[in-house]
């Protein structure tokens, strides 16, 4: 930087500093936006959404596995997934301010504009259902378009009104498996309700041992996850076991019916009495850490047991 006739005039290494640190600046702003456009279609939900999909796909495959199909389908669901959470994040954004667990989400926190989340959730979930009707067929696209009608049309405005929310929310969370096998056979049998029903009764101690750990969150946002006044869980303690026990009969469904084999019948003993173990341990000491822990089970019992059906198949 140099004084020319009483100004201060910029020298040229000291510009090409500033514009070095303009541009980095300007790379770091954009790579957060990005994240927080990602942050907006809850990967780590997607991932088990997707986990399901494949497991009723491979399932559902009569023959050899068709892995263009395969792909075509699970990003035809990856993006209707993805622009249902967009679409849920953008309807809740006020109550999620409310709550200590979702206060920095990129629409509360405001680093995102809700039209900008309005638009990129349409835009996903148009671009997922298209791809699923031309790629691959039109019950799997119209299975996902309902799953996202009555997640957003029904359970998203239920939660405050009601404590069937859950119940009412489990049913669209239970149609991906639906997807990967009508992705594969075009049409729906028995056993692809097999794996609806196990996947409907598996969200109940998932979900309520989120409702627990959350409680006094949802509580302040006005959210009837848990029943008002069942201040020592009673509601979740008996959610948590009952479904769980649930979830141990109709995992053996497959082998009674000849679909899976040994392997998998112990495999599915085994992981549903974990699973029981440690929701009967919640339901007598109701701590969030034990809350936690169910949560934990929860989410490696699902792609497990999905594992072990897949190993265990049945050739048709």
């Amino acid at each position: 930087m140099t004084v020319n006739g009483g100004a201060f005039v910029m020298s040229p290494a000291t510009t090409t500093t500033t514009t070095r640190a303009s541009n980095r600046e300007s790379r770091v702003a954009l790579l957060c936006r990005i994240a927080d456009y990602w942050l907006l279609t809850k990967p780590e939900v997607n991932f088990l959404v997707l986990i399901s999909v494949l497991a009723g796909f491979y399932l559902g495959s009569a023959g050899p596995v068709r892995w263009l199909l395969l792909a075509s389908t699970l990003a035809g669901t990856l993006l209707v997934a993805s622009g249902t959470a967009t679409l849920n994040e953008y309807m809740e954004r006020g109550y999620d301010a409310q709550m200590r667990r979702t206060a920095n989400r990129p629409l509360p926190a405001g680093r995102l504009r809700p039209g900008e989340a309005l638009v990129f959730g349409l835009t996903l979930s148009a671009a997922g259902a298209v791809l699923l009707a031309t790629e691959v067929n039109t019950l799997a696209s119209v299975l996902a378009v309902l799953t996202l009608l009555s997640y957003l049309g029904i359970y998203t405005p239920l939660k405050r009104k009601s404590i069937l929310c859950t119940v009412i929310g489990a049913v669209p969370g239970a149609i991906p498996p639906l997807i990967g096998w009508a992705a594969a056979r075009g049409s729906l049998s028995s056993e692809a309700w097999i794996l609806y029903l196990m996947l409907f009764l598996w969200q109940f101690p998932h979900f309520m041992s989120i409702a627990w750990m959350y409680r006094r969150d949802y509580a302040r946002a006005g959210y009837l996850m848990l029943p008002p006044g069942d201040d020592e869980g009673r509601a979740m303690a008996l959610q948590v076991v009952v479904f769980s026990l649930l979830l141990i009969l109709a995992s053996l469904i497959p082998a009674i019916m000849g679909e899976a084999g040994l392997t998998y019948l112990v495999g599915a003993v085994v992981l549903g009495l974990l699973f029981v173990y440690y929701g009967a341990r919640l339901a007598m000491v109701r701590s969030n850490a034990l809350a936690r822990r169910v949560l934990m089970v929860s989410v490696i019992y699902l792609p497990f047991i999905y594992l072990l059906m897949m190993v265990s198949k049945v050739p048709a």
